[in-house]
């Protein structure tokens, strides 16, 4: 039992190390001997839990997912939350992620199944609330759900993830309390545009 204790505390030590590597570096720039250093543990260790690079990339991938608590997956029930909710989250949770969603965009990567699975249900997860919602009559009926579901994605993660453009724009770091709390104001008034006053007109005409 103790054996596949310590072997269990190995194998998370190494995609911990793996996390940090790969979302400092892409998949191309980590290496598996930097992963090593940092989880303090022999090269060869590593290829014993793990089949090789894309196999860790996987893994990690998989393991960072299954980290983040499930409540913060959990729209609001009330549209005009969630783009400032989505927000929060990504600030709170997710921003070496995001940084590492930046490094798939240049480079060219190996097939991340578990990473595209997991990714891709919670991101489906959201087009079918917003359909939910729009049955209820709680979204306009002439936006597109996964369009909305897109939008909404591109607000709350380009003002962090290209931060010299939002304080080339705003003067303000991505970081900045202050910018975050404008943002999210932001965020706010233009879902009660898209969602509250949306219905309203339509109800009027």
């Amino acid at each position: 039992m103790g054996k596949i204790r310590d072997a269990e505390r190995t194998r998370k030590k190494i995609l911990e190390a793996a996390k940090i590597e790969f979302f400092e570096k892409g998949y191309n720039g980590a290496r598996v001997e930097s992963i090593a250093k940092r989880a303090g543990l022999n090269k060869q260790l590593i290829y014993h839990y793990f089949k090789g690079k894309e196999d860790l990339i996987n893994e990690t991938i998989a393991h960072f997912a299954s980290s983040v608590p499930t409540t913060n997956l959990t729209l609001p029930a009330n549209p005009v939350e969630i783009a400032d909710f989505r927000f929060k989250v990504n600030v709170e949770h997710l921003m070496e992620f995001l940084k590492f969603t930046a490094w798939e965009a240049v480079e060219d990567l190996p097939k991340n199944s578990n990473g595209e699975e997991s990714r891709t249900k919670v991101l489906h997860s959201y087009v079918k609330d917003m359909k939910i919602k729009q049955e209820l009559e709680l979204v306009p009926a002439e936006l597109d759900p996964a369009l909305l579901t897109l939008f909404i994605s591109s607000i709350t993660i380009y003002p962090l993830l290209y931060s010299n453009v939002t304080k080339m724009i705003t003067g303000m770091e991505a970081c900045d309390p202050q910018f975050q709390e404008k943002w999210s104001e932001f965020l706010r008034l233009i879902s009660e545009r898209i969602f509250t006053e949306g219905l309203s007109k339509k109800g009027d005409s």
